[in-house]
């Protein structure tokens, strides 16, 4: 709980910075990238949680890994964290500041959940019609693929949740077959 409420006021202070500095486009780039990159390399999480290496090798770690790939703001930042001895919670700045940045730009965040991936067409077709219910031009895809659901979809949108997968129709029937009104008569 601690570590979110810390994650949440680092990223909140460099959502500042970058407005202040007029890069927030590419430090929100940054976020991503860096959040993406911990999390497809638990080896690195690992080395980043690590007591035993110290500081200085952490930072010349982060320095091969980030300096070439991120701006000057972004890696100022890594550094003063990991100085700090925050370099734990790099992960969760990042994902809080995506968060931040997204409340920030009104960007709503769809996911679909599909059992085969989707063409460009159908994708157009399913963002206007989620832009056009929520009255949101802003709004961020995520796609899945899950072949568990056998087919149609699952659609979430904040706190709002569509499931047409074939899955759930399969469920219901079960559950109401199970119910059996027969009554047999001897």
């Amino acid at each position: 709980m601690a570590d979110i409420r810390v994650s949440s006021r680092y990223a909140k202070s460099l959502l500042s910075l970058a407005v202040e500095q007029n890069c927030l486009e590419q430090v929100a780039k940054d976020m991503h990238f860096i959040e993406k990159v911990i999390y497809e390399n638990k080896p690195l999480l690992l080395l980043l949680k690590s007591p035993i290496i110290k500081t200085d090798k952490k930072i010349s770690i982060l320095s091969e890994i980030f300096e070439k790939n991120i701006s000057a703001v972004s890696f100022s930042f890594i550094k003063i964290i990991a100085r700090k001895k925050r370099e734990v919670i790099l992960q969760n700045i990042a994902s809080s500041f995506n968060t931040q940045y997204k409340t920030l730009k009104h960007i709503d965040t769809a996911y679909i959940t599909t059992a085969v991936p989707i063409d460009e067409n159908l994708r157009k077709t399913i963002l206007a019609s989620i832009k056009k219910t929520i009255n949101n031009h802003n709004l961020e895809l995520i796609e899945k693929v899950d072949s568990t659901i056998i087919g149609g979809m699952i659609l979430r949108v904040g706190d709002k949740q569509i499931d047409e997968s074939i899955r759930r129709k399969i469920n219901d029937l079960q559950k109401e077959f199970s119910k059996n009104p027969y009554i047999k008569e001897y």
